[in-house]
């Protein structure tokens, strides 16, 4: 049965008054000198975190999506904004101009030396990358090549006390044909290129498969090895210790899920409060969302990390869901969502799935408005999955909406723009132009990675080109219903319920597009952007 709406509907003028930002959908801090976990309910997935002078920063795998590296900013650990990427572009040259989804940056370091911030991470199909800064808020220096390899990933670097510098770092099988091995190798004193070719430190196949993830620190003459075993959802966190960088290491399971729903609790940060307590950040993977990041309280017991709770004393941490803030009176921050295209340049929550053309998108050329132009469909395009030019962002939380005002007016027959829901699976709301006129169109794509094609919705037909308010509600889960209204009428339902899904090594994503197949390009125009928490 088509889905038709109302031609009173379809006649209105848009007239929509939005006034301040929404609540946020998710907030950690409870108001009261508390916190609930994830304090990040967002795909910051593997998060490296470096402090000094009570100023925290957080960065996070960002793959394939441009830009790249994350930079977020904290003051107690619990309440984060999203102020930098120190990643503009994939590189040089054109390697990244098409998606190569699961590529690019995994598992980066940050670290704090000397007066400059670090980042250090591991391309599995280039080598181990490094970018520095004194200002990690400002402009971060082009990528440095410290170690040219296939499948080396997940780097971090350790200044030594006597100058020296090392670095560990894991191996990718699909790359390297190894897994579940640590190397330590040495680098120069500036820390921009190996200078040996590393010892093996551990090897995880007997009791801790999949060891991965690792980052360096020392403490108390120990060198310390934190890393993840297990796999990404059921795994759990190690800890290596020894008296010597080269070993042998000490082992020991100090963090699992234990009684608790929070399933894979590894890979993260040991940080430091102003007032010296300890604290551990690591990653949940929920998928659809990704990998969402965790706060546990962590002490140290004879030399070795206790993180969480610890209900049997035997050294094994379980997560905590609620604690006390590491430190007190901070303003309630969360990421950035909404957007209202007041200024120059997108927001920092946006992201492309490559390196973005220049042409794409303009916030100038409308005023208040983010115009898309419609991106040419590339060479062999099979689906969304194809295209480099969704501008998208992280789920925020476990429930929320989302919408859009679009504005049709400029755009051409074969022309596309709307709503998305995007991963291995992706459905969208949206406006479609052909000869004929225009359409609101709802449309869907199973295994889209694999090649398959969209669903044919039932289409309903525009009697003229006013703006359309396309929405998308979220729920527990990841089910999706789509929705599209004009002016302040009722929403009308577009279609049945969509289950996000995740895309490759990320959570599902929400944003908006523009794509034709012609070369002569028409645009569509967006009114604001607004993620609200689901009305109760």
């Amino acid at each position: 049965m088509p889905i038709r709406l109302p031609t009173a509907v379809l006649l209105v003028g848009t007239c929509i008054a939005y006034g301040a930002d929404p609540p946020a959908p998710w907030v950690a801090d409870d108001g009261d000198g508390g916190y609930k976990n994830p304090v990040l309910y967002a795909d910051y997935s593997d998060p490296d975190v470096a402090g000094a002078d009570g100023d925290y920063y957080l960065t996070a795998s960002s793959f394939n999506c441009v830009p790249g590296l994350p930079i977020l900013h904290s003051r107690d650990l619990v309440n984060w904004e999203l102020v930098n990427h120190a990643l503009p572009r994939l590189y040089d040259g054109d390697a990244f101009d098409i998606p190569r989804h699961g590529d690019g940056v995994w598992a980066p370091s940050f670290r704090h030396h000397d007066g400059w911030w670090y980042i250090y991470w591991g391309d599995p199909d280039l080598g181990i990358y490094m970018v520095r800064t004194q200002d990690p808020g400002g402009e971060w220096s082009k990528p440095v090549l410290v170690k040219k390899a296939s499948g080396n990933i997940d780097a971090c670097p350790l200044w030594d006390d006597d100058g020296r510098v090392y670095m560990v770092h894991a191996f990718a099988h699909s790359r390297a044909g190894v897994n579940s091995l640590l190397t330590v190798v040495e680098l120069n004193k500036e820390g921009t290129q190996a200078i040996d070719k590393g010892w093996i430190v551990f090897d995880g196949h007997a009791e801790h498969p999949t060891v991965e993830g690792p980052k360096f620190y020392k403490r108390n003459g120990y060198y310390y090895i934190f890393a993840p075993a297990g796999g990404v959802a059921e795994g759990w966190q190690i800890v290596l210790r020894s008296k010597n960088v080269r070993g042998p290491y000490e082992v020991r399971r100090v963090l699992a899920q234990g009684d608790t729903d929070v399933n894979g609790p590894h890979q993260g940060a040991w940080v430091e409060a102003p007032d010296g307590s300890s604290w551990f950040m690591h990653f949940q993977e929920k998928q659809p969302y990704g990998r969402i990041v965790h706060l546990q309280p962590m002490r140290w017991v004879d030399d070795w990390p206790v993180m969480g709770d610890d209900p049997d004393g035997d050294g094994e941490g379980q997560p905590v869901l609620h604690h006390k803030k590491p430190v007190a009176s901070e303003a309630v921050k969360v990421p950035a969502t909404s957007d209202d295209f007041e200024r120059e340049e997108l927001g920092l929550q946006w992201q492309w799935h490559a390196n973005p053309h220049a042409d794409w998108a303009s916030l100038t050329a409308r005023p208040g408005w983010l115009r898309l132009t419609a991106a040419k469909l590339p060479a062999g395009y099979r689906n969304l999955w194809d295209a480099p030019h969704l501008l998208l962002q992280k789920f925020p939380a476990p429930e929320f909406t989302a919408s859009c005002v679009i504005d049709p007016q400029a755009m051409r027959p074969g022309e596309t723009a709307g709503l998305l829901i995007m991963g291995l699976d992706y459905a969208y709301v949206g406006l479609e132009k052909s000869t004929e006129g225009l359409r609101v169109v709802r449309r869907a794509c199973r295994n889209a990675d694999r090649g398959t094609a969209e669903s044919d919705d039932d289409l309903v037909r525009l009697d003229d080109a006013t703006p359309v308010e396309l929405g998308v509600e979220v729920d527990a889960g990841g089910r999706c219903r789509f929705s599209a209204r004009c002016g302040d009428e009722s929403w009308s339902d577009l279609g049945d319920a969509f289950a996000a899904r995740e895309g490759k090594w990320i959570g599902a994503k929400v944003g908006v597009f523009c794509h034709g197949t012609a070369d002569g390009r028409g645009h569509a125009d967006f009114e604001r952007f607004t993620v609200s928490p689901v009305a109760e």
